[in-house]
């Protein structure tokens, strides 16, 4: 009888242990890395890219682990759950810009977007976070407020990459429509026309899009340049909650709804790891 027992503890054990990871189900506090994979592996299957073209999985692995990694730190308005990623590895020529609705596991937004003219040509290769550069930013960025800039309605963009886009504020790298972000202008050059390093969009969508993402969303410029890769903080993080796990900030008062709009929860490091917190106004 006890052997039964035993027997049967063992089968309900290892049955347990395959059973699938469903995004959005209750996850346990501390997921593991292959519970990770597996909710990250099964939301991608649940979006349907058929309006679009179908983004890239390990680009969207890796802009999703971030985004969970920005989440769990307060960094992301808890109540806006859109993800924008840019993949730059695609030639400008292609709708390498997708806004995806992560609650309703939709794209919301997919169409081209400018990358900086010290970048590259058709495509984008060389990436910098310095002043007057000219060049596109990698990594991770948090969205800001609305203004009307040299280009009308514009949406400041902070980033959370520590040398990779921490300047982005500063070098007023922003999201835009520009006249020169179109397939007419491919048309006549075989390429987009280039930014001066901001993530620029259509024209016709920029209102849209301005407005679906702006105070709190995640931005995610990717390209798989091997310093960035090795060194960003939020993509080598352990993922330690999901969405969804009984300490999920989503049900919880969150940090960031009693901060200002024109407040940003930054970390400070001076060592690459997360040291401190501090609230910094970048109201103009």
């Amino acid at each position: 009888m006890k052997k039964l027992a035993l027997c049967i503890s063992v089968y309900l054990i290892t049955a347990l242990s395959f059973k699938s990871v469903e995004a959005g189900e209750p996850l346990p506090a501390m997921p593991t890395e292959n519970t990770v994979d597996q909710y990250i592996a099964t939301l991608y299957k649940q979006i349907d890219f058929s309006a679009g073209d179908t983004l890239n999985y390990d680009v969207f692995a890796k802009a999703y682990h971030g985004y969970v990694n920005l989440y769990n730190e307060g960094k992301l308005n808890t109540q806006k759950q859109v993800i924008t990623i840019c993949d730059m590895t695609q030639s400008s020529t292609k709708d390498r810009m997708w806004i995806i609705d992560l609650a309703n596991k939709k794209v919301l937004f997919n169409t081209y977007v400018a990358h900086g003219q010290g970048s590259g040509e058709e495509f984008a290769t060389s990436f910098s976070n310095e002043m007057n550069s000219h060049k596109s930013s990698l990594g991770f960025y948090v969205t800001g407020e609305i203004y009307n800039g040299e280009h009308g309605a514009s949406l400041r963009l902070y980033g959370m990459d520590k040398g990779f886009n921490s300047a982005a504020y500063d070098r007023s790298v922003v999201v835009h429509g520009a006249d020169y972000v179109c397939g007419k202008f491919i048309e006549n050059n075989q390429k987009l026309g280039r930014s001066w390093g901001c993530p620029a969009v259509p024209s016709k969508l920029s209102s849209s899009i301005i407005n679906t993402i702006k105070d709190g969303s995640c931005l995610f410029i990717y390209y798989p340049e091997k310093k960035y890769l090795a060194s960003t903080y939020w993509l080598n993080k352990k993922v330690t909650q999901l969405p969804g796990s009984k300490n999920d900030l989503m049900f919880q008062n969150a940090a960031f709804a009693s901060v200002r709009k024109d407040t940003l929860i930054e970390y400070v490091s001076s060592t690459g790891k997360i040291d401190s917190v501090r609230q910094v106004n970048h109201s103009l």
